[in-house]
This record gives C-alpha cells, structure tokens and sequence, in this order.
C-alpha cells in the first residue's frame, strides 16, 4: 500500500541510522483504506543530517520547524524532525520548536488522535494515543488536553469541524465542549486558512449534520449565518428554518466547492427582508440581492480569488430567477452568465428544490429541460458571446469608431444576432454598423 518511492526514502534512512515513519493524514487514510494524496514522514534525522543523506534530491522548505521536501521517483515526501513546540502566543504558530529524537513526544504535540499516529516501512503502527480505536469507533478526539489543543492553534477548531465533516465521524464530548467554548479563538485565523478549511469542509460527506451541529461555531467567521439560524419562514414551501433549509440545500447540491459556497450564502439575505401578509404567510422580496451582497462580502472576507468569487455570487444573483424554456431566453442567460454558470445554476436550482416542503418533481424536470436547451445551444455554436461574433474591434476600428463606440456597437450587433435579426457574417455585421449610423 506504501509506494515503492515513498518506501525508498523511510528505508534510506533507516540504512543510514535514523528512524523513519510515515506520520498523520496519510497513515489514518490508509488505516482507513483510502489513497493518501500526501506523503508525510517523521524522523529523528535532524534537517541537516537529511538535506545531506538526499543531496539534491532534498528542498529545505522549512527548515526552521525541520522540514525538508525529498523527491522520489515522481512523488514528494515532506520529512520532517521530530520536534516538540514552544508557546503558541499568537495561537497559530509555536513561537519556536525543540528537535528531539523521541517518536513519542512528537506524536504527543499532534491535533486528534487518529492523525497522530507512525507507520513504518514494514506497515507495523506506532499508536501511543489510541488513535487505531477511534478510527475503529468513529470518533473525532484530540491529543491530550482538548482546551490545550485548540488553544495552541485556533485553526484545529476549524481542522476539527472539518474532519468531522469529511470522516463522518462525531466529535467526542470534551473535544466538542473545548471548541465551542474557545470558538471566538478563531479571530486569530488568516483568512485564507478560514476559507481552505471551510471549503473542505463545505464538500464533506457528513456537512449537513456538522453545519446543523456548529452554526455558531462557523457564525464566528461568518457572522452573517446567524440571523438565520432558528429563523422560521412561515411559508407552504418550506418545512425546515432558514439555516436548516440552507445547510440542506448545501448537501443535496453537487460535490463542487462553488457550487457548496453558493448554497450556503443563497439564502443569508433572508432574515433581513422578511414579511407577513395578512394571512400570516411569510414572504422575502429581494432576498435575493441582499444574498448577493452577503456573498460578495464573505468572498472579499475570505480572500476568494476573482474567478471563484465572480461566480459564486453570480450563482447567488441568479438563484430565484426563473428559467423561461425558449432557445431565445436560454441564449441570453449564457450570454449573462456564460456556459459554466448556467449548467451550475441549474444544480444550485435543483439542491434548492430538494431542500424544500413539497414535491418539486415538475420544477426538476423544467431544469432538465433548461439543461439540454443549454447543450443544444452550445452544441449548434450559436452565437451569444463577443468572442464568437465574426467581427471584432479591429473591424470597427477600421470603420473609425473609437473607444465607448467600439463596445457599443459590438453589444448591438450580438443582441441583433442572437434575437435572430442579423446573421453572424462579417459584410452583414459591418453593413449594420454603417447602415446604423454608429460612426
């Protein structure tokens, strides 16, 4: 099960004198009978000592927490010293670490259990916190002292809500009551960690029941989910409160971190917009925009990329709009949102359904039809971007038009072609530009 490149590197230096073990995710997802994505190796050998042992087959990529990255055949193994770490005082990083030559203590200073234990070449386990028991149970428990755990590194409260997520496995009772107790902790966390954290655990088999479990815990760095926890919608559509319909929708959408980020965000405008008719029904006009702007917000927050960020508030913007079943509307919505927008809108459209009271099996099937109007669309190389128009700004540079004027007429001429009015010839485009007058 260990790879033959990454058994090289752990017998190596074993030739050599030093202890070797394959440490953390990797030995529990074998235990697990899952493939490791990642290689990670403990050693006595201090960083010297394996930057020498692989010459230049070893990068020094952290070597002041006694990290070297040692390649083997294709694969990188990232070996490192066993260390115990000092005080954590800006609770994220040790203020500085101890090389030591002891298996155990480095063990000792690990999250949870099940990422803390050794496996040798040989396959034998080194387990000193019963970490095989709690795969075997099921259960997410920390290293020791849950509130010294958590307390040394904010970011585990996150690292725990996630593993429990994607292991499916509860959290034991004092690691849970130490997470939610130090959960404002969490301020202390870099945005980018925070969103890493969250996205994995947005895609975790077990999401629904963590997010129902925690809504406070994640409230802490996305406070905008609160007001929607407990908020009841009063309305024949819906039999689950806003934050349950919304962490519903997130595990019935599909396994995509845009698409899991838009279900959470698509319904946090709603709370703010909410009104009774006279007959006691709950109504959220706008909800939403306001659901846009939150989305556009927590991205900023958060540190999304442009691209991930555009889209996930585009899938937000779109989320209540109706799909109207012509070749017309559907062109424009692509046109709107481009082609990967639209198949995921329509999954965002779907998961909502699925989170709702009655049978939507009429609007699933309105969606597959939205669905293969799209690939028909895409297929036939309809125009309905500038980029398939058979002109460009080039051509209208040459007709002397100029700045504002170059978008303009390029917006014209597609609206014009994808409404059926003009073909997507070039003479036929420049004779409309001049015809019209748009010099």
């Amino acid at each position: 099960m260990i790879p033959r490149e990454v058994q090289d590197v752990l017998r190596k230096l074993n030739e050599a004198g030093f202890e070797g073990y394959l440490v953390g995710g990797c030995v529990r997802d074998m235990l697990l009978g899952k493939a490791p994505h990642d290689w990670d190796i403990t050693t006595s050998a201090l960083p010297e000592e394996t930057m020498g042992l692989f010459a230049h087959f070893a990068i020094p990529t952290g070597l002041q927490h006694g990290t070297v990255t040692v390649r083997s055949g294709g694969l990188s193994c990232e070996v490192t010293t066993y260390r115990t770490d000092g005080d954590y005082s800006d609770h994220r990083r040790p203020d500085g670490v101890t090389f030591t030559r002891s298996l155990r203590e480095d063990l000792a200073r690990r999250d949870f259990t099940v990422n803390a234990m050794a496996m040798g070449a040989d396959g034998a386990v080194h387990d000193d916190f019963g970490g095989q028991e709690d795969l075997q149970k099921g259960i997410l428990r920390c290293v020791g002292a849950p509130k010294q755990r958590f307390s040394e590194d904010a970011l585990r409260i996150l690292r725990a809500l996630r593993f429990s997520a994607t292991l499916g496995f509860p959290i034991e009772e004092e690691t849970r009551a130490a997470l939610v107790k130090l959960k404002d902790d969490l301020s202390y966390v870099a945005a980018e960690r925070i969103r890493e954290e969250l996205t994995k655990l947005l895609q975790g088999q077990d999401v629904e029941r963590v997010l129902n479990d925690f809504p406070q815990v994640v409230g802490v760095v996305i406070p905008e989910i609160l007001p929607a926890v407990g908020f009841n919608q009063r309305n024949c559509h819906h039999y689950l409160d806003v934050w349950q319909h919304t962490v519903r929708a997130v595990a019935a959408s599909q396994n995509d971190p845009i698409i899991r980020w838009a279900m959470l965000l698509h319904d946090l405008g709603k709370p703010s917009v909410f009104t009774m008719d006279e007959e006691g029904v709950g109504h959220f006009f706008g909800h939403a925009h306001v659901s846009e702007d939150i989305a556009r917000t927590v991205c900023q927050r958060l540190r999304f990329d442009n691209r991930s960020a555009q889209r996930i508030v585009t899938l937000v913007a779109y989320h209540d709009r109706p799909v109207a079943l012509t070749e017309k509307a559907v062109t424009r919505l692509l046109r709107q949102i481009g082609v990967e927008n639209a198949y995921a809108l329509c999954n965002v459209k779907r998961a909502d359904n699925l989170a709702q009271h009655r049978d939507y099996h009429g609007r699933q099937a309105v969606l597959d039809e939205a669905e293969t109007l799209i690939t028909r669309i895409v297929e036939s190389d309809k125009c309905f971007s500038l980029r398939q128009l058979a002109v460009d700004g080039n051509d209208m540079l040459s007709l002397g038009l100029r700045g504002r004027e170059i978008g303009q007429a390029l917006e014209l001429l597609l609206s014009a072609v994808m409404d059926g009015e003009l073909p997507n010839e070039k003479e036929a485009l420049l004779e409309e530009v001049r015809g019209k007058q748009l010099l």
